[in-house]
């Protein structure tokens, strides 16, 4: 769709669009969210965003009952909306709700991840499948360092040390992180490193990694997109990425039983995100299809950073 300029300046004029779409380029939220830090009614923002939707202005993407939209502004409208947005304090208040909301979120997947600690593997996880597993491992062979992220106790770090010189896990759950600490120590894995971070702000070098996984991490993340684009920046020229995660489902309980921001991803959207950060030789793959109810299916997708 091709943009009208003075279509969009129009719509950035009204105080509450500019407002949403400033909060859209810093994160995607759903009309939820922005009633939380917006303090304005459903049926008020609803309408909004049809109006910015229609422009092309905002695209939306479902997630189990909600739909979560992102900001398109074109590169020169964001200049001129930021500089709106400064001349307005209601602006400055909406993002810090921002942060605020973005820190619930990550205390509630925290509390989630530190309540499961020593207990994988002894329960019930969404997409956690031994033959997937398996399956994603025949995918790796012999790599000097690899990164493990969202790596929870370390379950799959523990396998991939006894072949890789380094492994290092990253947990955003300091619980998980002591847990994962204790067993490679209970172990006898040196190699095993565990350290404490988000998958969208890894703690790990530029450029210092053969091999980086996200073994059912990425549904978790707030902005995947981020997390993908920080494993591409951790891997060395020809390094390898190995996404274990669930395809797209239905089954909306996710969010709160498992602390799910997304109810997976549909093979060609993950192959497009991969390569929209510069990923190459992407592949995908259905691995594992439960017979049970949820019935959840397990993909695998790889790629390589280019030389």
């Amino acid at each position: 769709m091709k943009l009208s300029t003075l279509k969009c300046l129009k719509l950035l004029a009204d105080p509450t669009r500019l407002r949403i779409l400033l909060l859209l380029q810093s994160h995607p939220l759903s009309v939820a969210e922005l009633q939380e830090i917006l303090g304005m009614g459903q049926s008020r923002i609803s309408t909004q965003l049809s109006l910015l939707k229609q422009e092309g202005l905002v695209t939306d993407q479902r997630s189990g009952k909600n739909n979560i939209y992102q900001s398109e502004l074109p590169e020169d409208l964001i200049v001129i909306a930021k500089k709106a947005g400064d001349e307005m304090p209601e602006c400055a208040k909406d993002q810090s709700a921002l942060r605020h909301l973005n820190r619930k979120r990550k205390d509630k997947a925290r509390a989630y991840f530190d309540e499961l600690a020593g207990k994988f593997g002894k329960s019930y996880v969404s997409g956690r499948s031994w033959k997937a597993l398996a399956e994603a491992l025949l995918k790796v062979m012999n790599y000097d360092v690899v990164a493990d992220l969202g790596a929870g106790e370390g379950t799959l770090s523990q396998l991939l040390a006894q072949r890789a010189k380094h492994v290092i896990a990253v947990d955003i759950s300091p619980k998980m992180v002591e847990f994962g600490q204790h067993l490679a120590q209970q172990h006898d894995l040196p190699n095993l490193e565990f350290r404490l971070g988000e998958i969208e702000a890894v703690p790990i070098a530029d450029a210092t990694v053969d091999l980086a996984i996200l073994s059912q991490a990425l549904h978790h993340a707030e902005e995947p997109l981020k997390a993908l684009a920080e494993a591409k920046r951790i891997l060395k020229k020809g390094g390898r990425l190995l996404i274990l995660d669930l395809a797209k489902h239905s089954f909306t309980k996710a969010h709160e039983l498992y602390s799910d921001r997304w109810l997976g991803f549909p093979e060609g959207e993950l192959a497009e995100m991969m390569e929209s950060v510069g990923f190459q030789q992407v592949e995908t793959a259905i691995v594992d299809r439960e017979t049970k109810p949820p019935k959840l299916q397990t993909l695998v997708a790889t790629a390589q950073k280019g030389r």
